[in-house]
């Protein structure tokens, strides 16, 4: 650990002198915890982190859409699966595939899960949000089901148990909460040894004159490194020698707050295994040409995700022959990597990622020492994302799937037009409507009368029904026929394990 002169020499030198203007005024204790933290910055790199974050900052807003438009091309229909498109042998095929490849203990799934719910309004991690279902379950409990579903279906096909570990990489500000939120649900019935929980670096927060902004006198403002920091996270915590010795050979990679993901999607996997890619990425068709969501495309000729701002509005509208948006594959951070691929990107690729500037609101201290909270963004977060490892595949591929039964994202809180706790509990819950008529239950309201509810609807386009289906019957809406068919059911109603027992015996 270097000391306090040491520290001192090295901030005096990158500029940051003014870390340590309310020294004199901290506790032993807080001078203590401070001088620690001061410790594990990479304090050579400081200066060059600083005036980075100020000058990507200050930089003039560039046309990059001059730039990429003339070499944009949509990914090349070989390099592209569908749940619409693809004919249903080929989808049973890749399902087949997927399921042998977990039940031979080859596929684990990773959660991105460091972020804060800032904009969520809530001082928790997001795992542990509950919508407002019926049965009352938190991200992390339904996708916890989802493990142990796909786990059972796998040894029912194959014959053999079998295991998906869930790696977990969390934040600074998410690992304790997480680790005490599972401990004390047991893990959800998942075996804690295949539950691993990682932490992503945390980098300072800077102003827009390329200084490190304090966010208490002993304290300096951190934010996590986006979620691309993966790659320098799994170095950092021996993740890739841990996926060698389970014998992981696949990882599908996703986020926390999208309330309909497939864990470990056997079909997607099974699509990306037959298919020989290295790294793959599950997309839904844009709304329209000006939804604001990244496209899965090629610029010049390699797979790259560009962001809605960057494509000209006359491109975002072109159509295809058919009447298609030829750039409508949407980013729902929704992948797979071999682990191979991630080993070489550990290798050879993670320092050559390129940050991206987030603009943000950072609570600080003035230099007057007092507390102030910015009502408009005052600090520069640096981040990389997850896909910006998209260009060095060898062999990439994307799988279009339907975005009311597998992408409703949580963002915002309820009153924000989009991506609240209500959408995402209406989405899950008209899944699982669609579900249940499909199999054959007529649904009854309060008042005896039965629910029509056509088999193409969404939530968006039809109020919700509580009609909740736990992940430990059905993982994807299998299985429900023997247990539903020709059953009249008085919502709300929750079909979990117990229920479907006592329906079967009806």
């Amino acid at each position: 650990m270097p000391s306090l002169q040491q520290i001192r020499a090295a901030l005096d030198g990158s500029g940051q002198a003014h870390v340590l203007r309310f020294w004199s005024e901290l506790s032993e204790e807080e001078k203590e915890a401070f001088l620690q933290e001061l410790g594990q910055l990479d304090l050579q790199r400081l200066e060059e982190h600083c005036q980075a974050a100020a000058e990507a900052a200050g930089a003039a807003p560039a046309s990059c859409s001059q730039n990429l438009d003339p070499n944009l091309e949509p990914v090349p229909p070989e390099s592209m699966g569908s749940v619409r498109r693809s004919d249903p042998e080929s989808l049973a095929g890749w399902e087949h595939e997927g399921f042998l490849q977990i039940s031979r203990n080859r596929v684990a799934v990773l959660l991105l899960a460091g972020g804060q719910g800032t904009r969520l309004g809530v001082q928790y991690p997001k795992g542990m949000y509950d919508v407002g279902l019926p049965s009352g379950k938190t991200l992390y409990q339904i996708q916890a089901e989802r493990i142990l579903k796909i786990q059972k279906l796998a040894e029912s096909r194959h014959g053999s148990k079998c295991t998906v570990p869930w790696y977990i990489m969390t934040s600074e500000f998410t690992l304790k909460p997480t680790q005490t939120f599972f401990q004390e649900n047991s893990h959800f019935g998942l075996e804690p040894s295949n539950v691993i929980m990682f932490e992503q670096r945390m980098i300072p927060a800077v102003s827009f004159d390329g200084k490190v902004i304090l966010e208490r006198k002993g304290k300096i403002a951190m934010a996590p490194d986006g979620n691309g920091g993966l790659y320098q996270a799994l170095v950092d915590n021996d993740l890739l020698e841990d996926m060698k010795r389970r014998g992981v050979e696949y990882v599908h990679v996703y986020c926390v707050d999208n309330i309909l993901v497939k864990m470990a999607d056997p079909v997607f996997v099974g699509f990306c295994v037959k298919k020989g890619a290295d790294c793959g990425a599950k997309v839904v068709e844009k709304a329209h040409p000006a939804e604001p969501v990244g496209v899965v495309c090629r610029v010049g000729g390699v797979p790259q995700v560009v962001e809605y701002s960057e494509i000209r509005p006359e491109t975002a509208h072109l159509r295809g022959a058919a009447g298609e948006l030829v750039y409508s594959a949407g980013n729902i951070c929704n992948h797979f990597f071999s682990r191979s691929f991630l080993q070489e990107v550990a290798k050879k690729f993670k320092d050559q990622l390129k940050p991206h500037v987030a603009l943000k609101k950072v609570p600080f201290v003035d230099s007057c020492g007092n507390q102030v909270k910015p009502t408009k963004p005052n600090g520069i977060k640096m981040e990389k994302f997850v896909f910006d490892v998209f260009p060095f595949s060898r062999s990439f591929v994307v799988f279009e799937v339907l975005r009311e039964e597998e992408f409703s994202p949580l963002k915002n809180a309820d009153g924000a037009p989009a991506d609240t706790p209500t959408t995402a509990r209406n989405s899950l819950l008209a899944q699982h409507c669609r579900w249940a008529t499909a199999a054959g239950a007529a649904l009854l309201d309060e008042h005896g009368n039965i629910i029509q509810i056509p088999l193409s609807s969404s939530a968006e386009n039809h109020p919700p029904v509580k009609c909740e289906i736990s992940p430990l019957v059905s993982y994807f809406g299998e299985g429900l026929e023997l247990i539903l068919k020709g059953k009249t059911i008085k919502t709300p109603f929750i079909l979990d394990e117990e229920a479907a027992k006592e329906l079967q015996a009806r």
